[in-house]
């Protein structure tokens, strides 16, 4: 049988009329394909859940995952219910029920098993599975979450083991754009692009899609589409890069203001303390992105430049200040208001010039780089916060990738 999986975030179903636009998406697949549909919860509902668990002030991750999967259990009510009243047969089932097996890594539970023969199996009684995504059950038989943006994970997850035509991601937005559409007037959409490609956007800052999502679908090999619930347009494929005809030089430019900047000054210039450092914080589960290593004016000690994530920056702070004799370092600072760009596309690899570009054009712009990394496909740099706008927007027309570029 051929199957389609089709994922539902909080917009797309916010109400009840949203929902009912999504039974007529269904009505107009369902006899073309077996349908498996995932659903998010309504938007802001699991924000309000949340809230409530602050209230409490008691942290306990295997409660709070009970309480934050339960606003999935609302849409794929509803939504089964809908579907049924217009005739075409539909069950929704929860985590639990079909199996979906996770470890006990509670509020960000890590997919191990599904159970797709029980799903193979209604689908050969039903036009329609409708399953709650987020969620799955331990192997301790507990409630688990997948963690935030986890029911894109779970439709890939489901997708992949069903060995499924495609995945598509149902959002308020058309596709993958250029660069965001919020700030960039003439940003465009993008018919196809590589996993590569959006699996750096994704960690760069666009919110398209959740990464983890990206990941298991470039492990198998797993078709995306990105599209409006809203709208009755073809999207983004997502797809694997020897399928794309012409890989661009810079497919769009990124940005994450969710960064900050930790400066170690007068550390000792001798090999292993930028590790000392580096494990105290991996130990603590904070990752670190951008670096920067230069020595000190005195030409005996360094200065050592990272970045974390803004929720990392006060424990990673309070870490090296508990060992600052180990470290042996003259002075600690930081910096929130930054912000990382990137520019990413599949033709770096084969194309010279893309950085002196982007550098250039930032200095055109009088836009300080305070850090820079680089892989094969991305180039991204560290710069004020308060230039993000007018970075991301010069950028965007350097590498001509508007819609009137």
């Amino acid at each position: 049988m051929k199957i389609v999986v089709m994922k539902f975030g909080g917009t797309s179903v916010a109400d009840i009329n949203r929902i009912k636009n999504v039974a007529s998406i269904i009505d107009k697949n369902y006899k073309k394909y077996k349908l498996v549909i995932v659903l998010s919860a309504m938007a802001g509902v699991t924000n309000d859940l949340q809230k409530l668990i602050d209230q409490i002030d008691y942290k306990s991750s295997k409660e709070s995952d009970l309480v934050l999967t339960s606003g999935e259990q609302v849409t794929v009510g509803l939504l089964s219910m809908i579907l049924n009243k217009m005739k075409i047969k539909s069950i929704p089932l929860l985590g639990w029920q079909v199996p979906i097996i996770t470890d006990s890594s509670y509020e960000k539970a890590k997919i191990l098993n599904i159970n797709k023969k029980n799903i193979l199996t209604y689908l050969v009684e039903y036009d329609v599975v409708v399953l709650a995504g987020f969620q799955g059950i331990s192997t301790e038989g507990k409630i688990t979450s997948i963690g935030r943006g986890g029911s894109d994970t779970t439709a890939v997850a489901i997708a992949s083991s069903l060995n499924a035509e495609r995945c598509d991601i149902f959002t308020d937005v058309e596709g993958v754009y250029s660069g965001d559409p919020i700030i960039i007037k003439n940003a465009k959409k993008i018919d196809k692009i590589s996993y590569e490609e959006m699996l750096e956007m994704s960690s760069m800052g666009a919110k398209v899609l959740h990464t983890r999502s990206v990941e298991l679908a470039m492990k198998n090999n797993l078709t995306l589409q990105v599209l409006s619930s809203l709208t009755n347009q073809e999207g983004t494929f997502i797809v694997n890069e020897k399928k794309l005809i012409e890989k661009e030089v810079v497919s769009g430019v990124s940005y994450s203001k969710d960064e900050s900047k930790i400066t170690i000054s007068g550390i000792p210039d001798k090999p292993g303390i930028a590790a000392k450092i580096f494990r105290i914080l991996s130990r603590n589960n904070i990752n670190i992105d951008m670096i920067v290593q230069n020595i000190s004016q005195d030409g005996i000690s360094a200065n050592l430049t990272f970045t974390v994530l803004n929720k990392d920056m006060k424990i990673s702070k309070n870490l090296l200040e508990k060992n600052s004799e180990k470290i042996l370092y003259k002075q600690l600072s930081t910096n929130s208001e930054v912000a990382k760009i990137s520019v990413i596309g599949m033709g770096m690899m084969s194309q010279s010039g893309v950085a002196e570009k982007m550098f250039k054009t930032l200095a055109d712009q009088q836009i300080n780089i305070l850090a820079i990394s680089t892989s094969e496909i991305k180039i991204s740099v560290l710069i004020e916060e308060k230039y993000t706008n007018k970075a991301v927007n010069s950028l965007h027309f350097a590498y001509k990738l508007g819609i009137n570029n």
